[in-house]
C-alpha cells in the first residue's frame, strides 16, 4: 500500500514528519501511517496544481478523453487490489467493494464522452450587425475533499469531470479511508497523467481545507459529507468567491403504496438500506407504508433482514459488515433506545452482534414497526442498518410525511398506478427519485439533492458543466 502523499509527482511526507494510523473498521488493526498534513502542503499542492495547469488545459478535449479512458482500463484491471483495500478501510462486504470500482471507471468513461464534446457554441442573434458564440474554459485549479463510504467512486466522481474540461486538482480523503485514495494516485502516475495535474495530500481536514478556500488560486470546490461541514464550507468560500458543490445529508423516504408489488418492493428496500450497512447517503431512512399492506410489508421485510449475514467484509456471503467507527454504533443505538420508549416494536436486530476476533462494531439488521415522525430515527439521518417502518392512510399523507424534513437527495416509491407514480415523483423534495427501485445511482446521470442535502450534480453533461466557465464572445460583423 502507498503511505505517502504525491505532489507535483512525486511522492512525499509531511514537513513536520507526523503521520497518523488508518486501521482495519473490523478489527482495529492498523494498516497503515499515512502523513499528517496540513496548511503548509495543501499550499504546495496548490503550486504543483498551477504549475500543471497550462500544459493540461491546453491539451484538446479528445486528448484528454483518451486519457480518462486509460484511467477507466488501468481501474478495472486492478479491481481486486482497490477492493481489498477498500474493503480493509472500510469494512464494505468485498463484492460491494468490487462494484464500487466498475462504478468509479463508469465516471471517467462518461466523462470521457462528454470531454468529446466540448466544443464552442454559436448564438443565434437577432441582430444581423454582430457574430456571437460560447467558449467552454476550464475555471482552473479545483480541490476536492471526499467521504469515507466510497472512497474510490466519489474521488473519480470529483476527478474525472474535472480533468476531462482542464482542470488540475487537489484532493483531501477522508481520514477513515485514504489508502483507496494512494492507491488511484499511483494509478495516475502507472497511466502518464503529467506531474501535478492531481494532487492527493491526507491529514488535518480543517487546516488543509480553510488553507484552500483561502487561496484565491482555487477556483472550486466540491466536497461530499455532512451538512454541519458543508455549512462551515460555505462560509469559508466567500471571502474568494469560490464555486462550490456540496453533496451533504440525506433522509430518503421510502413510499409504499396498497397496489405495490410487495416482494419486489421488500427486496429494493433490502439491498437499499443494507448496503454498506446503510452507511450511505442515499440509502432509504424511513419507511412510509400504505396501512392496508403495512403487516405483509413488515413480515416479509424483517424474514429477509434477518437473513442477512453480519461479518468481517472480505468473508464470502457476509451483507452486512462493521460500522465505521464506535461513534456510529452509539448514534444507532441512541435512536433504536429513543424509538422503543417511544411505542416502536423491534420486530428484528435491536444491538450488536459479536464477530470473532473483531471490534464491537457490528449491528444486526434493525426493523422497526409502528415508527413516528417523533422519534429520533424518523428525524435523523442514521447511517447504520435499522429500517424504521411507519403506515399512511391517504396519498396526500404519504407525501406530506415524505417531505417533513430539511433535507432533499433520494426518494423512493413503489406503486403500479402509472398516474400515481408520476404525480407523487413530482410532488416529492428530492433531486433523486428511484421508482420501483432501489438502485438508483449512475455515473452518466445529474447526482444531486436539495435544502440541507446541498447543491450542484455530479455525473454526465451535468457534472461536466461544474467545472466550465463559459466565455461569450461577441464580434462586429462589418456590412
Amino acid at each position: 500500500m502507498q503511505d505517502k502523499n504525491l505532489i507535483g509527482g512525486q511522492w512525499r511526507s509531511a514537513h513536520s514528519g507526523e503521520t497518523f494510523a488508518v486501521c482495519d473498521a473490523a478489527t482495529g488493526e492498523e494498516l497503515a501511517r499515512v502523513p499528517r498534513c496540513g496548511a503548509l502542503e495543501a499550499c504546495d499542492a496548490i503550486e504543483a496544481a498551477g504549475k500543471a495547469l497550462q500544459a493540461w488545459s491546453g491539451l484538446t478535449a479528445s486528448t484528454r478523453a483518451t486519457v480518462l479512458t486509460a484511467i477507466a482500463q488501468a481501474m478495472r484491471e486492478r479491481k481486486q487490489e482497490f477492493a481489498q483495500i477498500i474493503t480493509a478501510e472500510s469494512g464494505k462486504p468485498i463484492d460491494e467493494a468490487q462494484g464500487e470500482v466498475d462504478y468509479a471507471a463508469d465516471y471517467f468513461l462518461s466523462a470521457a464522452d462528454e470531454a468529446n464534446q466540448l466544443q464552442s457554441e454559436t448564438i443565434h442573434s437577432r441582430r444581423a450587425d454582430r457574430a456571437l458564440c460560447a467558449i467552454p474554459e476550464s475555471i482552473g485549479i479545483v480541490a476536492a475533499i471526499t467521504p469515507w463510504n466510497f472512497p474510490l467512486a466519489m474521488l473519480a466522481r470529483k476527478t474525472a469531470p474535472a480533468l476531462a474540461v482542464g482542470c488540475t486538482q487537489v484532493v483531501k480523503p477522508a481520514e477513515s479511508t485514504p489508502l483507496t485514495a494512494l492507491a488511484f494516485a499511483q494509478l495516475l502516475i502507472d497511466v502518464g497523467l503529467p506531474a501535478g495535474v492531481v494532487n492527493v495530500i491526507t491529514g488535518d481536514p480543517a487546516a488543509i481545507g480553510q488553507a484552500w478556500l483561502g487561496d484565491g488560486r482555487v477556483r472550486k470546490l466540491s466536497f461530499t459529507g455532512s451538512t454541519a461541514v458543508g455549512r462551515l464550507l460555505m462560509k469559508s468560500s466567500a471571502d474568494q468567491v469560490v464555486r462550490l458543490s456540496l453533496e451533504l445529508g440525506g433522509h430518503a423516504p421510502f413510499i409504499v403504496f396498497s397496489d405495490a408489488d410487495i416482494p419486489a418492493a421488500v427486496a429494493a428496500a433490502v439491498s437499499g438500506k443494507f448496503r454498506l450497512a446503510g452507511q450511505t447517503c442515499v440509502c432509504p431512512n424511513r419507511f412510509i407504508v400504505a396501512d392496508n399492506v403495512y403487516s405483509e410489508f413488515v413480515d416479509q421485510f424483517a424474514a429477509v433482514a434477518s437473513g442477512l449475514r453480519v461479518g468481517r467484509g472480505r468473508e464470502a456471503g457476509v451483507r452486512i459488515g462493521p460500522l465505521i467507527d464506535d461513534r456510529a454504533i452509539v448514534r444507532i443505538r441512541n435512536q433504536v433506545k429513543d424509538a422503543v420508549a417511544k411505542g416502536a416494536k423491534i420486530v428484528t436486530g435491536g444491538a450488536t452482534v459479536p464477530v470473532e476476533g473483531c471490534l464491537d462494531r457490528f449491528f444486526a439488521p434493525t426493523v422497526l414497526a409502528n415508527a413516528t415522525a417523533e422519534m429520533l430515527c424518523f428525524q435523523e439521518e442514521t447511517f447504520g442498518p435499522l429500517a424504521p417502518i411507519a403506515k399512511f392512510e391517504t396519498e396526500s399523507q404519504a407525501i406530506e410525511m415524505a417531505n417533513a424534513t430539511p433535507y432533499g437527495l433520494a426518494g423512493y416509491i413503489f406503486a403500479r398506478d402509472p398516474n400515481l407514480l408520476e404525480r407523487v415523483s413530482r410532488q416529492l423534495n428530492c433531486g433523486i427519485i428511484g421508482v420501483n427501485t432501489g438502485v438508483i445511482s449512475d455515473a452518466y446521470a445529474p447526482f444531486g439533492g436539495r435544502g440541507w442535502s446541498g447543491f450542484g450534480r455530479e455525473g454526465g453533461r451535468w457534472g461536466i458543466e461544474e467545472y466550465i466557465s463559459w466565455k461569450y464572445v461577441c464580434a462586429a460583423v462589418n456590412g
